[in-house]
């Protein structure tokens, strides 16, 4: 079997944010400070919190926003959701207005305000909380309207994910990383379902029990076989994502039928490739497999390398003797 190893601890450090690392938390911190700085919010009790996928540290690059969620522990119960996005637009556009080339920095969406930071090339989403009655999770503006709110709980995914980690040894989020890397190779970075629903997908895959392994690329293959499953069982059935932070709740998926339909049969074809690849006895072809599978990182590097004493197209080297000849040192003679 090709376990490969050193080639999957490549892989992932192939597709770990790099530069963002640093960026992703500087950009949160600037934004976090305009808003601790505003006399009215501070009324409000602002306590911003990073959240998302760069928070559960399974981004993969290149991270090109970052969510800071914004908890406002006071808000009055009359402030609505447009006051509360009118009031997060005055202060982030009065402090990042426009760049030097005249470029508005700041944009206001339906449930957020987005900065942007084209230094780093990237933006962060500022996105504003209440509490929800129960005191334990909150609630964000809906979309679409002037005075409705969703509930949420972003907070407890960050410590699921922290927990599945622990409970799988370090795998889990490895295993998150190489899925939302697959993803993004099979469906491409714009498609749908987007890398956040494949987390949850794996979240569940996981909790189910049905996960295994010993290394990256056991966990990785089966992994990939439930996930798969999964998305079957919501394009073909309507069966629903569970929502692990909100019980009784499930996972929205914006992607059209054609979206679905694709990375049914993708993620299908996907789950096959790499249960060859892994029982594959060939090091060089069951490579090459895996190479199809994470394709790219953001830096339009290939992913996952091939093991030593393979050329690129996963053949083997020819070694110094050639089969059935001799090297025969200069002056030596030979008898038949």
């Amino acid at each position: 079997m090709a376990h490969l190893k050193q080639q999957f601890k490549d892989a992932l450090s192939s597709i770990e944010p790099g530069d963002d690392k640093a960026n992703a938390p500087e950009a949160h911190r600037l934004v976090r400070d305009a808003l601790e700085a505003d006399t009215k919010l501070t009324e409000y009790g602002v306590d911003p919190v990073l959240i998302g996928s760069y928070k559960r540290n399974v981004s993969i690059k290149r991270v090109k926003d970052v969510d800071v969620f914004v908890r406002l522990p006071d808000l009055p119960n009359d402030v609505t959701s447009k006051n509360i996005l009118d009031r997060f637009f005055t202060v982030l556009h009065a402090e990042f207005g426009s760049d030097d080339d005249g470029h508005r920095r700041t944009k206001r969406q339906d449930r957020s305000l987005q900065v942007s930071f084209p230094e780093y090339d990237l933006y962060v989403d500022a996105v504003p909380a209440r509490p929800y009655w129960d005191g334990e999770t909150w609630e964000i503006p809906q979309k679409g309207d002037e005075d409705e709110w969703v509930r949420t709980n972003p907070e407890k995914l960050t410590s699921l994910s922290t927990e599945m980690n622990a409970a799988h040894d370090g795998y889990y989020v490895p295993t998150v990383k190489l899925l939302r890397q697959t993803r993004r190779s099979i469906l491409g970075a714009s498609k749908k379902p987007g890398g956040f629903f494949i987390e949850v997908a794996t979240y569940q895959a996981f909790a189910s029990g049905l996960v295994s392994g010993n290394d990256h690329a056991e966990y990785y293959v089966s992994a990939l076989k439930e996930v798969s499953k999964i998305i079957d069982s919501y394009v073909t059935f309507g069966i629903a994502v569970n929502d692990p932070t909100l019980p009784g709740h499930t996972i929205r998926i914006r992607a059209t039928d054609d979206e679905l339909d694709a990375a049914k049969a993708r993620f299908a074809d996907a789950a096959e490739t790499a249960r060859e690849a892994l029982a594959e006895e060939d090091e060089g072809k069951a490579a090459l497999a895996f190479q199809k599978l994470l394709g790219k990182n953001g830096d339009d590097e290939t992913v996952f390398p091939m093991p030593p004493g393979f050329n690129e197209d996963g053949s083997k080297r020819a070694s110094a003797i050639s089969a059935g000849a001799r090297t025969v040192p200069a002056g030596t003679r030979t008898f038949g």
